[in-house]
């Protein structure tokens, strides 16, 4: 837990960063939900049941990132998977800070204005990170920084090249912002040497708003994907898909219509779970038998995969994608 002068924060509680701007725990400002309805925090479903954080290779991450002064989604984002993944040696890695100028109501990380502050010994640290933990295969993401004149892409290009330098076998994949729709900044990145572009959708389009931020869009994702794939086309381009806040069958169909007519190559659908009682309650839970048909709609539209579970997330076992077996969840 983050804490300000020792002092654990609470979840939607205003505090001041240790680079001297403010920002929100977890994203939302607390709404004094605590002790009403906690739907979507408990009485999970059998197969919602992660395993618990620990281990050696947990323990090996958690101190290189801590070393090199990075933030992870995994943490920050409070992902079920974070034990597993850790555990298996594998981290996402969030550059650009833990502080996101975006506050959408599925997301638990930080919010806040960082006021163009930007870490310049990133690029290095995280090529020294990629290389002591061995990778092949890593997945950078990061906050919003609309506060950034380019959203923040040359720094992101910056850790990419770097990484590439010191790993020149090493596949990058980027799951990156909008950049406000700005498609010269998308250029910047896609142009950086990475192997896989990544933008998520997360909602359908009836629900973008309120699931997301006011200056994220559903079309302007599309568009971001869209012109990714037109300006280098070997680069493999993905997107994301949340299930589980109100969503349809007709509408999960539209938007794999609306992302394949897009050039989107691979899909991933996992299921909202609340983060906190701040944040947009779970509407209902997906089996892992409609997670298996909802597969096969991806496969049959063209997907060159679509992973497909409940604890999925868009980095999960993402170096198995490409494998065509739903990166193995069926064994």
């Amino acid at each position: 837990m983050t804490e300000f002068k020792g002092i654990p924060l609470v979840s939607g509680s205003k505090y001041r960063t240790a680079q001297g701007f403010s920002a929100i725990k977890d994203g939302i400002k607390s709404s004094g939900a605590e002790t009403l309805d906690r739907a979507g925090l408990s009485g999970k479903p059998r197969w919602l049941k992660a395993p618990v954080s620990g281990g050696e290779g947990y323990a090996f991450v958690r101190n290189t990132v801590r070393e090199h002064r990075l933030a992870t989604v995994c943490e920050e984002a409070k992902c079920p998977n974070i034990g597993e993944c850790w555990n298996a040696g594998t981290a996402t890695i969030m550059v650009m800070g833990a502080v996101c100028t975006r506050a959408c109501r599925f997301c638990a990380v930080d919010t806040g204005n960082p006021r163009g502050w930007l870490d310049a010994e990133e690029p290095a640290n995280v090529a020294d990170s990629v290389a002591l933990m061995k990778l092949k295969y890593v997945v950078l993401t990061s906050v919003n920084r609309d506060d950034l004149p380019d959203g923040g892409a040359a720094h992101y290009a910056a850790c990419v090249r770097a990484i590439k330098q010191r790993c020149p076998d090493t596949a990058v994949e980027a799951l990156t912002p909008d950049f406000q729709g700005v498609l010269r900044d998308v250029e910047t990145v896609v142009d950086s040497g990475l192997e896989v572009f990544a933008q998520n959708v997360e909602t359908v389009e009836r629900l973008t708003h309120p699931v997301r931020d006011p200056r994220a869009g559903y079309r302007q994702t599309l568009d971001v994907l869209a012109h990714a794939k037109r300006h280098r086309p070997q680069v493999l381009t993905k997107s994301s898909l949340m299930l589980g806040l109100g969503e349809t069958d007709q509408e999960i169909a539209a938007c794999m219509d609306d992302l394949r007519a897009a050039g989107v190559d691979i899909l991933t659908l996992g299921q909202y779970l609340r983060p906190t009682v701040n944040h947009l309650p779970v509407q209902c839970f997906v089996t892992p038998q409609q997670f298996t048909e909802y597969r096969e709609w991806g496969l049959a539209r063209g997907f060159r995969e679509c992973v497909s579970g409940p604890l999925v997330r868009s980095s999960y076992r993402a170096e198995q994608a490409l494998a065509g077996n739903n990166v193995g969840l069926g064994a």
